[in-house]
């Protein structure tokens, strides 16, 4: 579901904020299933973002408009939500 009040923009911008920082998300894969991983955002690129979780080597990568949805929740650790 749409979050009241945003757009991809002001998305962009929160994530740009959060690079570089340790965060917790919740992955909404359906049907009752969410995945939770803990990590670092490395990248920002125009339309996704990427995420270091530590056991791969390759970035997990998700785009804005999953976060605009509600999707993929991020937090920042020992912080408020985003």
């Amino acid at each position: 579901m749409r979050k009241v009040n945003s757009s991809v923009l002001t998305v962009i911008q929160e994530i740009e904020k959060l690079k570089g920082e340790n965060i917790c998300m919740e992955i909404n894969k359906g049907r009752k299933r969410i995945e939770k991983y803990q990590g670092i955002i490395e990248n920002t690129y125009p339309n996704i973002f990427t995420v270091n979780i530590g056991d791969d080597k390759n970035p997990l990568s998700y785009s804005y408009t999953e976060v605009l949805c509600g999707d993929v929740v991020i937090s920042k650790i020992g912080g408020e939500n985003n």
